[in-house]
């Protein structure tokens, strides 16, 4: 049976986010991602994990500026500094919070620059941080998006990632496979996962269109929930869905697993 963590970035979103850790738990939930818990300190974050008996498995980086296009600065050029201290920010999180897993934003394509540079610069930023992380036993986790929600981003499909994974060539550098961008994307769910199971180090899901529970939309998760158990992966998969309305409403879909009951 698959181990699934709550997003609380995205989850729980009717109550205030210092209660969203304690309503994961009485929904069922072990685990949680909080991709960007830095508008509070990380000593506060850990107090609202341990209130509530849950530990924290993941966070995002941070984007940079998104009101001038940033989506991650790892690809960037002349940018370096502010990517290490992202980095440096995200493993004191990870570090307090007790949280194994950091997604590195790898960023968009600036204009002037080649894909070709911004891969290469990705390589070395990354090939940085992943020495840093293995201090700290943390796992980096890169996720290829799609080109509708995030133009211009430098991996969108499991082949790109994998190939910067490879050139990095540090063993805590994982790819993130999240349903709802590969099927955008690449299609052939089930298959593609199979194929890259080897480095994949977490897995994300959410309906589409409409990135809301898995009950709804074009994809057959509970078959995938299945193909997840046969191929005996055994890391955790995160709930990266908004809810449709209240959160425990739509957990039907988790009570075959224990959520939401």
């Amino acid at each position: 049976m698959p181990k699934f963590a709550a997003n609380v970035s995205l989850m729980f979103n009717e109550h205030p986010v210092a209660d969203r850790f304690s309503r994961a738990k009485q929904a069922g939930f072990a685990a949680v991602e909080y991709l960007h818990p830095y508008a509070n300190p990380a000593t506060t974050v850990k107090q609202w994990l341990d209130d509530a008996d849950v530990e924290m498995i993941l966070l995002n980086t941070l984007v940079g500026n998104s009101e001038k296009g940033d989506c991650g600065l790892a690809a960037v050029p002349g940018r370096e500094s502010e990517f290490r201290e992202h980095i440096e920010q995200a493993l004191e999180y990870a570090t307090t919070c007790g949280a194994s897993m950091i997604h590195v934003m790898a960023g968009v394509v600036t204009e002037g620059t080649s894909r070709k540079a911004a891969e290469v610069k990705c390589i070395e930023n990354l090939t940085m941080a992943a020495s840093l992380a293995k201090e700290s036993g943390i796992r980096l986790l890169l996720e290829p998006l799609n080109t509708k929600d995030v133009p211009g981003y430098l991996h969108t499909t499991c082949s790109q990632t994998k190939q910067i994974i490879k050139a990095v060539k540090r063993d805590n550098v994982l790819l993130q496979y999240d349903f709802y961008h590969r099927q955008i994307m690449e299609g052939n769910l089930a298959e593609l996962l199979k194929e890259h199971l080897d480095i994949v180090g977490h897995i994300q899901f959410s309906s589409l269109p409409g990135r809301h529970e898995p009950q709804h939309g074009e994809v057959n998760m509970a078959y995938l929930f299945d193909v997840i158990d046969e191929l005996g992966y055994i890391g955790w998969v995160g709930c990266e869905y908004t809810p449709k309305g209240e959160t425990i409403e739509g957990l039907t879909w988790g009570q075959a697993f224990g959520l939401g009951i």
